[in-house]
């Protein structure tokens, strides 16, 4: 069906994009021609922007959209309004390097995170390439569940929505255990934590509130089995996530609704694997 680009309904399509001519083309067929014509189709595509006769693809995952002088038309599966998830503009993903769109689409859904910081392309890779250094790591005393629960207890401490419901998603996934991060929000203090957690938190909580780190604590830390490196970890963890903390706040950053269930209901076992899962 062709309509007119004033009056078009979403479109869906499947493949891969290619440009040139004033075509649009994604393999299940054309969906964008120079005079505004509109072609439907199966499938999914990424969001379509069509404005002064030029198209090219943006940020936004899971929709799709055509815009053309004076209107503009997506597809959302609970709203007409697009979800408000910054108040910093968020760029198009036509505007952002390869490495960066690569990154992106490494998740099973695209974390507001990604989308949020991409603000900075500069920035956003030194920020991501930095968080899988502390959060990824195969090496040292810490499991993945020990440094999202270290940042669980001190975005708490912080009050940032984004990384505590974030982080208690990736938490309940590498531990299995579905309740932990929840209480740990809450009040750590009365947390079921065994001893080596409970030790860890109350450390990461001393840096996190800057107060004095003496030699004691770092003897306490050393006689629940963490070495001087793990001791580092913990540290650079709790700093780090204060940067994202304080431009979650500034940005007024909102959780995407994926990350509220994850952890909690069992997965389908053939769906994509959390082994270096993200924010």
């Amino acid at each position: 069906m062709w309509r007119k680009a004033g009056e078009v309904e979403v479109c869906r399509v499947k493949g891969l994009i290619w440009r040139g001519g004033g075509l649009l083309w994604r393999g299940g067929g054309l969906i964008w021609r120079g005079g505004g014509l509109l072609w439907r189709g199966g499938g999914f595509s990424k969001e379509v922007e069509v404005c002064s006769g030029k198209p090219s693809l943006s940020l936004m995952e899971n929709r799709v959209c055509v815009r053309t002088p004076g209107s503009f038309f997506h597809r959302s599966s609970s709203s007409s309004e697009e979800e408000k998830i910054s108040r910093y503009p968020v760029p198009y993903k036509k505007n952002l390097p390869y490495d960066l769109v690569e990154l992106m689409e490494e998740g099973g859904f695209l974390p507001n995170v990604f989308k949020v910081l991409s603000h900075r392309p500069a920035e956003f890779r030194a920020f991501f390439s930095y968080y899988n250094l502390l959060m990824n790591k195969e090496t040292g005393g810490l499991s993945k569940a020990d440094r999202e629960l270290i940042v669980v207890a001190t975005s708490a401490h912080n009050n940032c929505l984004y990384c505590v419901i974030a982080h208690s998603a990736l938490h309940r996934i590498y531990s299995k255990k579905p309740r932990l991060a929840d209480q740990v929000a809450v009040n750590y203090k009365l947390a079921d934590l065994t001893a080596r957690e409970r030790a860890m938190l109350d450390f990461a909580l001393t840096v996190c509130r800057s107060e004095t780190v003496t030699d004691a604590h770092l003897s306490s830390l050393e006689a629940h089995g963490f070495d001087r490196e793990d001791i580092w970890d913990i540290t650079a963890i709790t700093a780090f996530f204060a940067l994202s903390n304080r431009m979650a706040h500034l940005t007024d950053m909102r959780p995407n609704k994926e990350f509220y269930n994850l952890g909690r209901v069992p997965r389908d076992k053939t769906s994509t694997g959390t082994k270096n899962a993200r924010l």
